[in-house]
């Protein structure tokens, strides 16, 4: 068994600071790409076009690729992340707006820690537990409030299922994490799209390039900087904390995601909205961000005399 995540240094801070924008930024360029792209094809030309930059990287790098068991793995880790989580969130984008989208997949946290912890990789952690509740009551405050937003039936699935698609996958990448991320990426994202590309086919959706200028935007974002730059940002993050605790990610995104919303869109902030907000930043802080004075108190101390240990140990 792994031990707890440990409280994130600066530099993970500010990972999962640019990760929660970037993914805003994600849910709605999806929404401009859905304008004119299908969504299995947009999804899976935009991992197409991002896994051959992934793969010219990792070929002018020129380190080792994984082999057996590693190399099932990160082909599990596109499948999940990039294969299946995109194509119910793409199509689900259809039919909600990306708000509803990010405050539906903000489950991700605590599904990614029961996961976690039936698998053996985290410790069960109370105070995770309560903090990821009360991130989840403030974003039911955002739903279920005077300004409740309606969730199709199907389109809640189709999130719900995206939830339990990344939450493994955000195991998985734990896993993989020591692979050079570029060569992870390049494995990964390819594995996706193939399987996205596949699906497309398989319901006879057109294939044809973006004309509205939105969508072309769009899909210069999401292959840019919410396909490169972020799912690179978010490996690194992977390594520097617990997969559970890297997933609140997803709680913080409905705040953004809204903000940007009113400020793109015109969509207001209303009050509701940010009580709702200060719920979830609170149960986030208390599950993932707050330092635990309790495991601190009951760590075992280092002996003066010890030496701190050598890289190679």
């Amino acid at each position: 068994m792994l031990p707890s995540p440990r409280r994130p240094d600066p530099v993970a801070l500010v990972l999962f600071a640019v990760c929660v924008l970037l993914g805003s930024g994600n849910f709605l360029a999806v929404r401009f790409s859905n304008l004119e792209l299908p969504p299995l094809w947009g999804a899976g030309l935009r991992f197409s076009l991002a896994g051959v930059a992934f793969l010219a990287i990792a070929a002018a790098a020129r380190r080792p690729w994984p082999r057996g068991p590693a190399l099932i793995r990160t082909v599990s880790f596109g499948l999940l992340n990039f294969g299946v989580f995109f194509a119910l969130m793409y199509w689900a984008l259809l039919h909600v707006t990306a708000g509803v989208a990010t405050i539906v997949l903000a489950t991700v946290p605590l599904v990614t820690l029961f996961l976690a912890v039936a698998q053996r990789l985290e410790r069960f952690r109370v105070r995770a537990l309560i903090g990821g509740l009360a991130a989840l009551f403030g974003i039911g405050w955002l739903a279920f409030s005077p300004v409740a937003l309606d969730v199709p039936l199907l389109p809640l699935l189709a999130l719900l299922g995206a939830s339990l698609a990344i939450g493994q996958s955000l195991i998985l990448g734990k896993r993989v994490s020591g692979t050079f991320p570029p060569v992870t990426n390049a494995i990964a994202m390819t594995a996706g799209a193939a399987l996205l590309l596949i699906a497309s086919r398989a319901v006879g959706e057109p294939w044809i390039w973006p004309q509205l200028p939105e969508a072309r935007w769009a899909l210069l974002y999401l292959v840019l900087f919410g396909s490169i730059t972020l799912f690179a940002l978010t490996l690194l993050l992977i390594r520097r904390w617990a997969p559970s605790a890297t997933s609140y990610a997803f709680v913080v995104m409905p705040v953004s995601t809204l903000l940007l919303e009113g400020w793109l869109l015109g969509v207001p902030v209303t009050t509701a909205a940010l009580v709702g907000a200060g719920l979830v930043m609170v149960g986030v802080w208390f599950g993932a961000l707050a330092p635990d004075s309790r495991a601190r108190a009951t760590a075992p101390p280092r002996p003066a005399s010890a030496k701190p240990p050598r890289p190679s140990e």
